[in-house]
């Protein structure tokens, strides 16, 4: 048993205790799931059961750990789980970066900036989909900031696209991401190939939204992805918060620039608004930041696994 602390959420708690998260996440919510609370949260001062890291059974292992050092010191290495994203290829696109910060918010007399929330849940999903076996492309890099479990995220400039530097000019930027994923694209031609691009939104004050998702008009794969992604939000906020109606929608947003000028099937994500102080929770929050990516990636696998066919878009 272990005892949760002010600011605890499962993968803190999990390191705490030894207990590698990448592997005993999914174990731990289940033997746990009645004393969670929503987001997969944990309470202060409460017992938890940790997973017996020798008795249960966890996927194949199919490897002790690769280091990818764009993930920061501390998560680094990624422990292999399973290789059910075997012979994929997943591109990721934080929204934002170098010039532009997007939207960007007063918070305890401190700016956050929509890049920086972005980018760190893109990490947590690349490190997620990496574990299960995927070769991933994080098409916005930091080289200095990786993951980062603090609530208030610095705002800086020095992202880059592939290490090439990002342009002043919107539409340029713009191209500059979607030239970098269709070139990887081409290059991986035949191999099962999918994108996603993640933004939080920027609405009133007063307004908070659900994760929702955006895909291209005519692309059934893209479709099937954003829907199996919503599904399974859906499906966790039945299970986590039963009595809080999830409203977010999956739709056609073809005039979005990174929707219609892509080649792989693409979900785009919006996880909040930063300008809303029920959201702030969500995205400030790291183990919240970390659950996002988890889910995303939970609806990821269950898009490829009810698949199985490329399909090209």
């Amino acid at each position: 048993m272990a005892i949760a602390e002010k600011g605890d959420g499962i993968y803190s708690l999990l390191r705490r205790h030894g207990v590698s998260p990448t592997k005993f996440y999914n174990t731990f919510v289940e033997l746990n799931a009645e004393n969670l609370g929503e987001d997969e949260s944990l309470f202060a001062g409460r017992s938890y059961v940790l997973p017996d890291t020798l008795g249960v059974k966890v996927p194949e292992v199919v490897h002790e750990g690769i280091t990818y050092p764009l993930f920061g010191s501390g998560f680094a290495k990624v422990d292999s789980v399973s290789n059910r994203l075997e012979d994929t290829v997943y591109y990721l696109i934080s929204g934002h970066g170098g010039p532009d910060p997007g939207a960007v918010e007063k918070y305890d007399g401190k700016l956050i900036a929509e890049d920086e929330y972005a980018y760190d849940v893109t990490l947590r999903l690349a490190r997620e989909l990496i574990s299960h076996g995927a070769e991933v492309h994080v098409i916005v890099q930091d080289d200095n900031d990786g993951i980062r479990d603090e609530r208030l995220l610095e705002l800086d400039t020095d992202e880059t696209v592939l290490s090439k530097s990002i342009p002043l000019g919107q539409l340029e930027r713009l191209k500059q991401r979607s030239k970098a994923v269709n070139d990887l694209y081409l290059k991986n031609r035949g191999k099962y190939q999918r994108l996603l691009v993640t933004h939080v939104d920027s609405r009133s004050k007063g307004t908070n939204i659900d994760v929702f998702f955006y895909h291209h008009e005519k692309s059934q794969n893209g479709k099937k992805l954003a829907e199996s992604i919503h599904q399974t939000f859906m499906d966790k906020y039945k299970k986590f918060q039963p009595n809080r109606l999830y409203n977010g929608t999956f739709m056609e947003r073809s005039s979005l620039y990174m929707v219609k000028n892509t080649l792989p099937a693409m979900a785009y994500i919006e996880i909040g608004n930063i300008r809303s102080k029920k959201d702030q929770r969500r995205i400030l929050d790291p183990d919240n930041r970390q659950a996002l990516a988890k889910w995303i990636s939970e609806g990821i696998l269950l898009d490829y696994e009810s698949s199985k066919t490329f399909i090209s878009k």
